[in-house]
């Protein structure tokens, strides 16, 4: 079995928990050579935690003699790292969302298909079994589909995480966050100008780009199974201070409505992600735990009815880890040649939604003459 040698490029809260000790775990398929971060504190954590060597300094990490990157770092990183690992020749796994703008990432895949590597978007969902069950198991077809429900609701990381070892990354250098949050700044607006209103901001970039992007990535792989094209935004909202976002979606030319919602609940440790599919005598449900619960497997309810009685089955085909099928798929696609399941188009795909829904919110408020 070939080895893949790799980098990981950024060590937060998410490279500690699931890629680090999954890549380790997988380690027929790959060897860490090297864990980048600009904090000192993360990198004496990882070194001790998982006796990697770390980098300071990227350009150090990616002269090692790497086969891939896994970048972890910051969302408004990704573009120019992504772009310096093609540079060098490397295949790249790049947790989402990949870029803000469609721009950036038209960016990325002319660098893929010039280097003639692999670009995987860190979707883990499209690896869940339960989900991987469900496209099979659709109970209507796109004639009969009437609504599509997505309600998440997230008090963020913190109850899930706090039995594992971490380390928060608070001693970064105050010039470096400011030229991060300027990047940010500059490709926010290069997806959606005129976004002001820090609220808006915010919600853009948390509860649409950071959040719910994960469950607008798996209902396009849902409606493409049911050969659905994209809809027409019809309605768009980012509140509660920008830690909630809402969208809404006509399909199939008003026959079925998409309507979605994640609100962020910071202070109650319990997590909601549901998403729906209603059909004129059917429904399916997904059910998902925190990501970050290991083997908590995604509980799939098809329910169907003749019009008299109602028959309900919960349907689990397995434990396997979503963050650890991805990278399995990561290294399927470089080794073996097989297709990319979550591709650079599909994230294109996505948040061009998400900008759509962006652009949206704000027309709305300018309508209204609330100023943005």
């Amino acid at each position: 079995m070939q080895c893949i040698k790799v980098g990981v490029i950024g060590a937060g809260g998410v490279a500690q928990v699931e890629h680090i000790p999954n890549l380790l775990k997988l380690h027929r398929q790959f060897e860490i050579l090297g864990v980048y971060d600009p904090s000192r504190k993360v990198r004496a954590f990882v070194g001790e935690e998982f006796s990697l060597s770390t980098f300071a300094d990227l350009d150090e990490l990616l002269a090692m003699p790497l086969d891939a990157v896994v970048i972890a770092s910051p969302d408004a990183l990704h573009w120019e790292q992504a772009l310096a690992a093609f540079a060098r020749g490397l295949h790249v796994f790049c947790e989402k969302p990949l870029c803000y703008s469609a721009g950036d990432i038209d960016d990325l895949i002319a660098a893929r298909d010039h280097a003639g590597k692999v670009l995987q978007v860190g979707y883990m969902k499209r690896f869940d079994p339960s989900y991987e069950v469900a496209l099979k198991m659709l109970p209507g077809t796109a004639r009969a589909l009437r609504y599509v429900s997505v309600e998440v609701s997230d008090p963020d990381a913190w109850p899930f995480v706090r039995h594992h070892s971490t380390c928060r990354g608070d001693d970064v250098a105050v010039g470096l966050v400011a030229s991060t949050e300027a990047r940010q700044r500059e490709q926010v607006d290069r997806a959606v100008p005129g976004l002001d209103d820090p609220d808006a901001f915010r919600g853009f970039v948390g509860a649409y780009c950071s959040a719910i992007v994960h469950d607008v990535n798996a209902v396009h792989g849902l409606l493409d199974a049911l050969g659905i094209a994209d809809g027409d935004i019809v309605g768009a909202s980012l509140f509660a201070r920008g830690e909630g976002g809402q969208g809404a979606v006509r399909l199939l030319g008003g026959q079925a409505l998409w309507n979605m919602a994640h609100l962020a609940v910071p202070r109650l440790a319990d997590y909601r992600e549901r998403i729906t599919l209603y059909f004129d005598q059917a429904s399916l449900e997904l059910e998902f735990p925190s990501p970050y619960l290991n083997h908590q497997a995604t509980r799939l309810t098809v329910r169907t009815s003749d019009g008299h009685t109602l028959s309900s089955r919960d349907i689990r085909s397995g434990y396997e880890e979503a963050f650890v099928e991805e990278l399995k798929g990561f290294w399927s696609a470089i080794v073996e040649g097989t297709p990319v399941r979550n591709t650079a188009e599909q994230a294109r795909r996505d948040m061009t939604l998400l900008a759509g829904l962006a652009r949206h919110h704000l027309a709305q408020l300018k309508q209204s003459g609330v100023r943005p």
